[in-house]
């Protein structure tokens, strides 16, 4: 009895206060690109989520220019909106310009800066951790020591992918040879398709496919894949060994949480984006599991629990990748 009536008393003290506030909070997220987009409806689906776990409600406007983003952002602000997540990649002076006028505002920017007091976090897909353990089981698969990778930008978010991809590969295997080059778009799917090809001719047996359109060359030409941002399992599933994915769902309830409890404050947000805290992991490796040897499950299973520990750390390298 004395035990219910403690949780009832902390639900009236805590809980239901928190309850109410949510149902109140007005979250509003803009995208340079499309919702559909792969890295777009990841962060949507996240907000999508926390909409039904936590009952705020939810706003959003894709496919804005610079000047359109900002113009969005400033009138989410002025009506009212409590979290505001943007594309900061795309406009990122102007919305910390914004947001110091917008002070009550919490402004959650796609940013490679940091941090500013008294309203701006930044995040980004921090999934460079099962991208090395994917290039670990690339660099153990490969018969012909030559792995190619293709990537959308050369950009630090997408170079430290690659570069991770390519430390995992050689940490296992230091013959490996890596041929490496990009699109120059964020959805070149045709550009994609031809360079993995040319790889692939080239003697390329196992593939990251950074940017859509390297699995559909890898599927014709029978050669090993490994994805990325979601699980691309079903495009090709004799092809895809397993995925990097990101989950944004942590982060978002992080930042959600703490701004009902009154206690967020301003920061970069890359651990919830990241093993530890649930916004990476492997997709399953479905039929693989029982065609991978077992040397190299165990193999990617030590390392995983390493990662989450804190025992292991992957380097984070922004550099250019380059071909051997």
């Amino acid at each position: 009895m004395r035990f219910r009536c403690v949780v009832l008393f902390l639900l009236v003290l805590f809980v239901l206060p928190v309850w109410g506030y949510a149902r109140s909070l007005r979250v509003a997220a803009l995208f340079s690109g499309s919702v559909k987009n792969d890295w777009n409806s990841i962060i949507h689906g996240a907000i999508l989520r926390g909409k039904k776990e936590f009952g705020y409600s939810y706003s959003y406007r894709d496919i804005l220019s610079p000047p359109g983003l900002l113009a969005a952002a400033k009138r989410f602000a002025s009506s009212g909106y409590g979290i505001i997540y943007a594309d900061g990649f795309a406009a990122e002076g102007s919305l910390r310009m914004l947001a110091m006028g917008f002070p009550d505002v919490k402004f959650i920017l796609a940013s490679g800066r940091g941090a500013v007091k008294p309203n701006v976090s930044v995040f980004d897909d921090w999934i460079q951790e099962p991208v090395y353990l994917c290039g670990m089981m690339a660099g153990r698969l490969t018969r012909t020591n030559i792995i190619g990778i293709v990537g959308s930008y050369p950009v630090p978010n997408v170079n430290r992918l690659i570069n991770a991809f390519i430390m995992g590969a050689r940490e296992v295997n230091p013959k490996v040879k890596v041929k490496v080059d990009f699109v120059g778009s964020w959805y070149a799917p045709s550009e994609a398709r031809a360079l993995a090809l040319f790889y692939i001719g080239a003697g390329a047996d196992v593939m990251f496919a950074e940017t859509p359109g390297v699995i559909e060359a890898c599927k014709e030409k029978k050669v090993l894949a490994f994805g990325n941002l979601l699980d691309r399992h079903k495009l090709a599933p004799d092809t895809v060994v397993t995925s990097a994915i990101w989950d944004f769902y942590p982060t978002v309830r992080f930042v959600t949480f703490s701004v009902l409890t009154g206690t967020w404050v301003p920061t970069d947000l890359r651990r919830w984006s990241m093993m530890a805290k649930g916004g990476a992991r492997l997709a399953p490796f479905y039929d693989f599991t029982s065609k991978l040897p077992a040397d190299v499950l165990k193999m990617v299973e030590t390392r995983k629990e390493e990662i989450i520990e804190g025992k292991f750390y992957v380097p984070i390298d922004d550099s250019y990748p380059k071909s051997d």
